[in-house]
């Protein structure tokens, strides 16, 4: 990959995204662009295909989409369903339109049926129901998935679509209503800390297992896309270890050094009862995450102190 080509990355205030462009930047990538949503309206056709004509980006890697945690997907299964097509439509249709040469779609791990065998190899898309919760996310991601699949099969583009694990890290969305477990987890603990050692509640059972990628090592799976010519249209990305929600809350107590009870609200969903992927593909190819869980808790937590009151 020419260091100097023009590459787009949509989504790149996120944290996905951000972490993205730090690791391009620090690998000597010095043609990178980035627009604000305020800036591009994703959702809009018109004012992405004026963009993609005027810049004309000749990598696109896509890390914009509307996420949250389980709450968020509960109360809003329509905007998760449509702001993530129109977002993904429009960048993926113009970069098609307009030559894009090579283009990185990031997925999510939730759209893989709820009760499939694991760890979850990319082959068992589409074999059975999803998890209700983030179900509108997940056909979201697939469709998206699918539509770059099909650009590589019929017109034969370099396409390849990533599906991470659950990711965590620097510039995470910390509020309660909307964000992810660990960054949920780790506000909650701080917070109790903080208020003498107030006990802390959490949802459902503790008994979900869970694998967890520092984002770090996101960037650096979607660096090794960009860099190799990869011969299938779909990759995990993981660490390969997993844990019960019940072990990661504890770990996130030591980390941020809460003394006081845990209290497990079992009237809330727990989610997939399993959910590790297998990601012997990539890693066969030469790609592996490097960051163990509590090392990455741990930096997150002194970004997230850094960073509080502003939180």
């Amino acid at each position: 990959m020419n260091k100097s080509k023009k590459i787009y990355i949509a989504g790149h205030t996120g944290m996905a995204g951000s972490a993205i462009w730090r690791h391009l930047e620090k690998a000597g990538y010095t043609n990178l662009i980035g627009r604000t949503s305020a800036a591009l309206d994703l959702e809009n056709q018109k004012t992405v295909a004026q963009f993609f004509n005027i810049e004309k980006p000749e990598v696109l890697i896509i890390a914009a989409a509307k996420v949250g945690g389980i709450l968020a997907n509960i109360e809003q299964p329509y905007d998760f369903l449509m702001k993530n097509l129109l977002i993904q439509n429009n960048l993926i249709e113009n970069a098609h339109r307009f030559g894009v040469q090579k283009l990185i779609f990031l997925g999510s791990s939730c759209i893989y049926p709820k009760f499939c065998a694991q760890p979850i190899k990319e082959d068992y898309l589409l074999t059975g129901t999803l998890e209700p919760t983030n179900e509108s996310y997940a056909i979201a991601k697939i469709a998206g998935l699918k539509a770059c699949e099909a650009l590589r099969n019929q017109f034969d583009k370099d396409f390849v679509s990533l599906m991470p694990t659950n990711l965590y890290g620097e510039w995470d969305n910390f509020d309660l209503n909307s964000s992810h477990v660990i960054p949920a987890m780790i506000k909650k603990f701080h917070e109790a800390k903080l208020n003498d050692q107030a006990s802390v509640t959490l949802w459902g059972t503790g008994t979900p297992m869970r694998e967890f990628m520092y984002v770090k090592d996101l960037a650096s799976a979607v660096c090794f896309a960009l860099e190799n010519n990869l011969e299938e249209p779909v990759y995990n990305v993981g660490v390969g270890e997993d844990l019960s929600i019940k072990d990661l809350a504890l770990l996130i107590q030591k980390v941020t050094g809460h003394k006081g009870e845990i209290v497990w609200d079992v009237s809330k969903p727990d989610g997939t009862p399993r959910k590790i992927l297998d990601i012997q593909k990539l890693n066969a190819l030469g790609w592996s995450a490097q960051t163990q869980l509590e090392e990455g808790l741990k930096m997150t937590y002194k970004w997230f102190l850094k960073r509080y009151d502003k939180l």
